[in-house]
């Protein structure tokens, strides 16, 4: 028979259950208790609904994040938060977010660094060791969880991050080797799968997803020896892998002492042979034949064909699963009521693709017959999608064939465009300006839910966001920023927003996707041809620059954002898709310069994190990703200013392709990496401007003016001051206006202060002389 899982269960809630509860917790109107109460019951929903599978995944379900998770589980916490008072609640948020919920405003500390998980668009909080770090196990969580879904009946599974991937997302603090780590750490993990023996526990997922990297000699040793510490334990491990192919790290998985492999056969479909033919004949094989990335119906015919071969040779030693974990998609397509319905029988979110499972493995039990009915739907909506009409555009495909390279250049160097910009803008020296959108308020969705609903006339919606339009912009007067944006009210989210006014696109009511802790996303569904009917931006961008006579920003998203953060069609190649976002955002940049706007910012944040995970193949991406910025941005004249924005991801190894991007400024996160990431510009001169973002606004804490001060002097010890800009690290929108106002407030004095003190220093250079 063969054997159903999960490796993750999304855990969001399908009505966003969990945010809200975080949400309130953290906003004093929830309790402890309250809190741990509605998480609970959210976790025995979850196994409900995974019923149907053999094993039940526990220890997936995560208050904020499940390497901060890890973190606990092996006890380790940065030094600065070991010895607060409070819970281990309290140290759990103040670690992903710099405050706990019952902590006052004074009463907080820097926030753990924040970066992406692999390749997805969720951040995980990024351990910290140093040359002291110690592990001390902490299995109250995870055993807990394990009792609960027992208590219930189910035949668990725990699933817990591997001891070297958990040290290879790790960053050390000072000298010290992460490798260093791995005899500390180990002992830890044989304590906990002992533990985990005398609980009842048959089976634990370990997840080893920098098996899919190009590992050195040293991390594959540091894998060998682990698995062979790990051996140890009487308990069966069910080592995962996914996100892509093993390639030259197949050999060591299949010579790895564990008894279960699960490889991602939907991204690594030509090795599940090599997988079985070079495994020991015990061996249990898991394969991912179910896409757990993306929401497009699994052909299941088609996998049916390749694995009723692979059943017949291993029986009882297949495993079938989704790919990865189901966290990166929605709950349930149930329920969604207002997509198209030849769209909504393309899809399934995380439930239909549990059901996916269960008809294979049915299929694979019992024969087809048994499901006969099931097959042929399915059937009819592969074909059906197929086929359709609606996939293909023959103009937008036309234009871009007719790209030309001349479209990606600029009409000057930066050199040359940087002095007309500038005596066009007049702008200070360490300008001021925020990312683009100012706090949601409750009132603004409010507004929007009334308009969606139909109960607020255009008109009257238009009038209601003008209003908020007007109070932004006074209020960035009244702080004195000196690049002012119209603050965003209108846009539900920086990809949403955008997508829902292409055609090509389509559009969830509730396919919300954890992003972290309590932010969640809709990704827009690219399933065609991409064009834009009309401008999407330019009435609200010409209404907020008539109201000041300040400068003001244009803020749109990039094209490879806008891919990144979609689910993306899978017939076609994703750098075709891009090109085709890339022209319809060239139409909105050119449409804001004819209105008038001066300074136009395309956030790209999600261009490092679309990169492949092989280093090898990182070169092919970057060429297309860069030419879509650049055949978005690059139609303007030399006097209009283009910025782009990345937030939370590493980009010092491909600085070159980030220099190539020619924006005229860059804004960045450093606030949680303390400028780390301007290291780079140790050894590489960069040529443009740079805005090293100063206000972690992941955090409700409030950015003194001195420690802005402190970044931006140490920014400008590699970075000339003329070329810099202060700014947060990222949109104000998850903020409130109590929060953000001391904050920005705190950023424009210390762009003051820095100022007064390059003029003394700059009058008694010319004194001494």
């Amino acid at each position: 028979m063969v054997t159903t899982h999960t490796l993750g269960f999304p855990r969001i809630g399908a009505n966003r259950e969990l945010k809200f509860a975080l949400e309130h917790f953290w906003n004093g109107k929830l309790s402890e208790n309250d809190l741990l109460d509605i998480v609970r019951k959210l976790r025995e929903t979850h196994w409900q609904q995974q019923s149907n599978m053999d094993f039940t995944t526990v220890g997936d379900f995560s208050l904020y994040d499940q390497v901060l998770d890890m973190s606990f589980t092996v006890g380790n916490l940065p030094e600065r938060f070991r010895r607060m008072e409070g819970s281990d609640l309290d140290r759990y948020f103040r670690i992903a977010r710099g405050r706990s919920g019952q902590d006052s405003e004074t009463n907080n500390v820097r926030a753990a660094e924040m970066t992406k998980w692999f390749d997805t668009n969720y951040h995980y909080i990024v351990p910290e060791f140093d040359a002291t770090t110690q592990f001390n196990l902490n299995t109250d969580r995870l055993y807990s969880q394990i009792a609960e879904a027992q208590q219930f009946g189910f035949a668990v599974k725990p699933v817990i991050i591997g001891p070297v991937t958990y040290l290879w997302l790790g960053k050390t603090t000072d000298a010290s080797n992460k490798l260093d780590m791995l005899e500390r750490i180990l002992p830890a993990y044989v304590e906990l799968l002992n533990g985990l023996k005398t609980r009842g526990v048959e089976w634990v997922q370990i997840d080893e997803p920098i098996l899919v990297t190009e590992l050195s000699a040293e991390w594959r040793h540091a894998l060998s020896q682990s698995y062979h510490c790990l051996n140890s334990s009487p308990i069966n491990i069910l080592l995962a892998t996914y996100f892509g192919e093993l390639q030259k790290n197949l050999p060591l998985v299949c010579e790895l002492p564990v008894q279960g492999i699960h490889l991602d056969a939907v991204r690594a479909r030509d090795e599940v042979i090599k997988l079985i033919d070079w495994s020991p004949a015990h061996r249990i094989v898991s394969l991912g034949v179910v896409d757990g990335r993306n929401i497009w119906k699994t052909d299941l015919n088609a996998t049916l064909d390749r694995l009723e071969p692979v059943h017949a040779r291993l029986k009882e030693r297949l495993w079938i699963a989704p790919s990865c974990s189901l966290l990166h998609v929605p709950v349930d397509l149930e329920n969604e009521e207002a997509l198209a319905p030849n769209i909504h029988h393309w899809l399934a979110f995380a439930q239909q693709k549990l059901e996916e499972l269960d008809i294979l493995s049915t299929a694979l039990n019992c024969g087809r017959d048994r499901v006969v009915h099931q097959l042929k739907d399915n059937a009819t909506a592969i074909d059906d999608r197929n086929s359709s009409m609606q996939i293909h555009n023959l103009s937008v495909k036309r234009r871009v064939s007719s790209v030309t390279n001349t479209m990606s250049q600029r009409q000057s160097t930066y050199v040359e465009r940087h002095p007309r910009q500038a005596d066009r803008l007049k702008l200070p020296l360490f300008p001021t300006t925020t990312i683009g959108s100012f706090p949601q308020t409750l009132e603004i969705r409010k507004t929007r839910r009334k308009f969606n609903n139909g109960e607020l006339d255009s008109a009257a919606y238009q009038t209601q966001m003008k209003r908020e339009i007007e109070s932004c912009i006074r209020e960035q007067e009244a702080l004195g920023l000196d690049v002012l944006v119209h603050g965003e009210p209108e846009r539900n989210d920086m990809v949403e927003y955008f997508g829902e006014q292409l055609d090509g696109v389509a559009f969830s009511q509730a396919g919300w996707v954890q992003s972290y802790g309590s932010r969640c996303v809709k990704p827009p569904i690219i399933f065609g041809d991409i064009s834009r009917p009309k401008p999407m931006t330019c009435d609200w961008i010409d209404f907020a620059s008539s109201l000041t006579n300040k400068p003001l920003k244009g803020m749109l998203t990039g094209p490879v954002t806008l891919l990144n953060w979609s689910f993306v069609r899978d017939d076609q190649s994703r750098a075709e898709t891009c090109l085709q976002l890339a022209l319809a955002m060239r139409d909105e940049v050119l449409d804001l310069e004819k209105a008038g706007i001066n300074i136009i910012q395309i956030d790209e944040a999600a261009l490092r994190e679309g990169m492949p995970l092989r280093k090898s193949q990182w070169q092919s991406y970057l060429n297309w990703a860069v030419n879509s910025f650049q055949i978005a941005a690059n139609g303007v004249q030399d006097t209009t200013q283009i910025h782009t924005h990345m937030c939370y991801s590493e980009f010092n190894d491909i600085i070159n392709s980030i220099a190539a991007m020619d924006a005229d400024v860059i804004t960045i996160e450093t606030s949680r990496s303390n400028m780390e990431l301007l290291d780079v510009f140790d050894e590489f001169n960069y040529p443009n401007q740079i805005g090293p973002g100063v206000y972690d606004i992941h955090s409700p804490n409030t950015p003194s003016t001195e420690s802005i001060v402190g970044l931006m002097q140490n920014a400008a010890a590699k970075i000339p001051s003329d070329r810099l800009w202060i700014n947060p690290d990222c949109g104000l929108k998850t903020r409130t206006w109590e929060e953000v106002k001391p904050a920005l407030q705190n950023m424009v004095a210390a762009a003051e202060m820095l100022r007064s003190v390059q003029t003394s220093a700059k009058i008694a250079r010319v004194s001494s002389a």
